[in-house]
């Protein structure tokens, strides 16, 4: 079969490009080997966000209550796996459109524009690699063991666990750790590095950990797991810290401890495709060193998420037409919707000093802005980071509707809004969202 482009992987950067791609003239052959939808529809993004919404429900209702109420962690694993059939199907009927054929299989390299799947051949001017990543299991002892999982295996248990016990401290860890204490697991969560969410600003990591402590979640910092082992208690997870040795009891571990590209078996070594570190290396148009051979998304490591992967793989089509663009990779907001929910875009102030820029900070609280106190979520932070023109440079938010705000942010910066500008941008009254604009008073 000849056409124009072919996909490999119907996660986000692979069934938003054919989309894409079909809405501009290419007849488009997109190839998935399991469930269309990728990582992020069946066992990352959205599933964690049905357990947040819910986990939401439940603070909810314990402050309306005064007491927390008892947890049927069925019905909510249930409402999980509803949202993620209705989302699928509606992939599958965006994969049906004119332009678009579903493939289902494994795909090979066989030449620069040629695919295998199974006995059938498809051929292509262009081929774009979206295969995604999967969760990354470290070198520890024992970590095969019953009840150790990771994000996906967590995802499908059917029972609750009273003790839950969690490697890794960034984005998947801490949504797993505010939902699951929301529904009333005893949470404890290890981290190697100094501070959780080690790309966010400092001031935000810090000020997340320390509202999710107050929660009554255990954060172990600066500890190295290097052992799991099982008693008649349950699991025990082992670890070094600051020289001395500690361990803590749980029924689940959960190891979240980053993503591993999936470039295995694709072919790329027999066609000459150029890997680094386990990613596929490609230029700022998403092409690789093989003309016509494109990857996108976790395959490429430059930027792990789930809208990344879709500008990323509009940048790619609009190369193969010629077709110029605005986007701006280099502006790539992420959120945490753990609780409190934390966001950030552009540069740190790490980042900046790091550059040796000339900068200011600006940091509104959030207990002077109405919708907030009203809310009962006053304890969050907005730091603005401008250059000394009033350029922003970067927003991080904690706090209520911190994704929201770092949206706004985003778009103004790729616009090249200053201080000024925003100054004067009217903002309904009252909203969260007021913070940004009141970063920005002189």
């Amino acid at each position: 079969m000849k056409t124009n482009l072919i996909i490999i992987g119907a996660g986000p950067g692979g069934y938003h490009t054919a989309a894409y791609a079909a809405r501009h003239g290419l007849s488009v052959v997109i190839i998935e080997k399991e469930h269309v939808g990728g990582t992020c529809l069946n066992c990352g993004c959205i599933p964690t966000k049905a357990f947040c919404h819910d986990a939401e429900a439940v603070e909810a209702a314990t402050k309306i209550c005064g007491e927390r109420p008892v947890i049927d962690f069925s019905r909510i694993s249930s409402r999980k796996e509803d949202v993620v059939n209705k989302l699928r199907q509606d992939v599958e009927t965006l994969m049906a459109q004119p332009g678009i054929t579903l493939v289902r299989g494994n795909a090979v390299l066989k030449n620069t524009n040629t695919i295998t799947v199974g006995n059938e051949e498809y051929t292509a001017d262009n081929i774009i690699i979206a295969t995604g990543s999967r969760p990354k299991m470290p070198p520890i002892e024992s970590i095969n063991l019953p009840g150790v999982t990771d994000s996906t295996g967590l995802l499908a248990i059917n029972n609750l666990p009273k003790r839950l016990c969690i490697i890794g401290a960034g984005v998947i860890g801490l949504e797993f750790a505010s939902a699951f204490k929301s529904f009333g697991c005893d949470v404890t969560v290890i981290e190697y590095m100094k501070e959780c969410l080690p790309p966010y600003d400092q001031d935000i990591s810090r000020r997340v950990r320390k509202a999710m402590e107050r929660r009554g979640i255990k954060f172990t910092m600066q500890a190295a797991v290097n052992k799991i082992g099982k008693n008649e208690n349950g699991l025990q997870v082992c670890y070094e810290c600051k020289g001395k040795s500690g361990q803590t009891e749980a029924d689940v571990v959960l190891v979240a401890t980053g993503r591993a590209a999936n470039i295995e078996e694709l072919g790329l070594e027999a066609i000459g495709v150029e890997t680094e570190k386990g990613h596929i290396v490609v230029d700022d148009n998403m092409q690789t060193n093989v003309q016509g051979i494109y990857a996108v998304g976790d395959v490429n490591g430059r930027c792990m998420l789930a809208h990344a992967a879709i500008m990323q793989g509009m940048r790619s089509v609009n190369h193969i037409l010629g077709r110029e663009d605005n986007i701006k990779l280099d502006i790539m907001p992420s959120a945490v919707f753990a609780n409190p929910e934390s966001a950030s875009v552009g540069l740190t102030e790490t980042q900046c000093r790091e550059k040796q820029l000339e900068y200011n900070v600006r940091k509104t609280p959030y207990r002077a802005n109405g919708r907030a106190v009203a809310e009962e979520t006053d304890g969050g932070i907005l730091k603005l980071i401008t250059d000394n023109n009033g350029k922003i440079l970067g927003c991080h938010v904690c706090g209520s509707h911190a994704a929201d705000i770092v949206q706004e942010a985003s778009v103004l910066m790729a616009s090249g809004c200053t201080t000024r500008m925003l100054h004067d941008m009217t903002h309904i009254h009252p909203t969260i969202a007021e913070l940004l604009r009141d970063s920005a008073e002189n």
